[in-house]
């Protein structure tokens, strides 16, 4: 399995400082980038899944709703997000 419970909780925890923290825009930008980044990886070597494409394409639209959001509620944090997690923009 490629998302352990630990793995989950070292992503919330470098992301908003706390295991518990999982409802702030920074967690779920942070784990979205995760699933992203292994479902990446899934789609080279497997051209042809297209379910999996087509929830990656989902999961990337929910990722940029998010950071829109932040983006329009804290500017500093939204720019300190994209630099930590080296996304373009």
């Amino acid at each position: 399995m490629y998302l352990t419970p630990e793995i989950q909780k070292g992503i919330f925890a470098e992301a908003s400082g706390s295991e518990t923290n999982t409802g702030s825009a920074e967690s779920q930008v942070s784990l979205f980038t995760y699933k992203i980044s292994h479902l990446t990886n899934h789609l080279k070597g497997n051209k042809k899944d297209k379910v999996t494409q087509r929830s990656l394409i989902l999961m990337v639209g929910k990722r940029r709703k998010l950071l829109d959001y932040l983006k329009s509620k804290d500017i500093e944090r939204y720019r300190s997000l994209i630099k930590k997690l080296n996304l373009r923009k």
